[in-house]
């Protein structure tokens, strides 16, 4: 993982030229993402045509959107693989070039080669504390979406289950029509 090395404030992170590589703000570094593989691209992809085919007219599902937050007490800028902030929380007419200015309602994550399932769990934890409802984590080589919520409860979605969330209701979703949009399964 690749990393500014001098500490930054939040308005310097927020003004680092934009470029190939994907920072995240954390404990003042600026911190690279890890570079998505195939796996981890198609997923993302499908999860975005998906959930965003549901919350027309509901709200907004984007890739790659940093959040700002708080973390520690420290400003925390993730970068989730995907968002969804309904517009209650952020009005429709909202249209700015900037980091999302509030806190989402669903932020889903994807684990890539050299990623590990405990560390999305700890940073789950981190996304709780901050204020976010639900934390979706994408295992590719599992084959499952776990779910979590902010009361600690999680459920694993394997197969054809559907993927039922009180945040979006009507979504009707599997892990298999998500890995068959894909076009890894």
């Amino acid at each position: 993982m690749v990393s500014i090395k001098s500490k930054l404030t939040l308005q310097e992170f927020l003004n680092l030229p934009v470029g190939d590589v994907n920072y995240e703000l954390v404990n003042g570094y600026a911190l690279s993402k890890v570079s998505p593989k195939y796996f981890h691209s198609t997923l993302q992809s499908a999860l975005l045509l998906l959930i965003h085919s549901w919350c027309k007219g509901k709200g907004r599902t984007v890739s790659e959107w940093a959040i700002i937050l708080k973390r520690q007490g420290e400003d925390w800028v993730p970068v989730p693989d995907l968002t969804y902030i309904s517009y209650q929380s952020l009005p429709k007419g909202w249209k700015r070039n900037e980091a999302c200015p509030i806190v989402p309602e669903l932020v889903i994550e994807i684990i890539s080669p050299g990623q590990t399932f405990k560390q999305f769990v700890e940073k789950t934890k981190d996304y709780f504390k901050a204020g976010i409802s639900r934390v979706w984590v994408v295992d590719p080589e599992a084959i499952t979406i776990e779910v979590f919520s902010e009361d600690g409860s999680s459920q694993i979605y394997t197969d054809t289950m559907p993927i039922t969330d009180s945040l979006l209701p009507g979504v009707e979703l599997t892990v298999k029509e998500v890995f068959e949009e894909a076009g890894l399964i």
